[in-house]
């Protein structure tokens, strides 16, 4: 039972990714708690990880607006994706999140 559970956040996760709009973020605890289970946001950077790499990944951050070590490209490699869609990254690597920040109108 815990494994269609499981699969069933994941799917979650991805369609939720999926329709992240270019030049908007999510955060990974934001999605987790879309997804069903707010202190999952651990899982949904693993899902990032492992996951399919054809999703937008580029536009989860963290609860700062971090971009991500794990990213491919490390932090650097993120930032050139999230810039080549005319997101603004700072010196610290880090997004507005007052500025990007995109709020589903409805849950996936």
């Amino acid at each position: 039972m815990r494994k269609a559970t499981t699969l069933s956040f994941r799917r979650q996760v991805e369609a939720i990714v999926n329709n992240i709009p270019s030049g908007r973020v999510m955060t990974y605890g934001q999605i987790a708690a879309l997804a069903g289970n707010a202190r999952a946001a651990r899982i949904v950077g693993g899902i990032a990880h492992f996951g399919d790499p054809n999703l937008p990944w580029q536009r989860v951050v963290n609860r700062y607006g971090g971009l991500a070590n794990g990213y491919p490209g490390g932090r650097q490699g993120h930032r050139e994706m999230l810039m080549a869609e005319g997101v603004k990254v700072d010196d610290q690597y880090r997004v507005s999140l007052s500025e990007l920040i995109w709020f589903p109108e409805e849950v996936m």
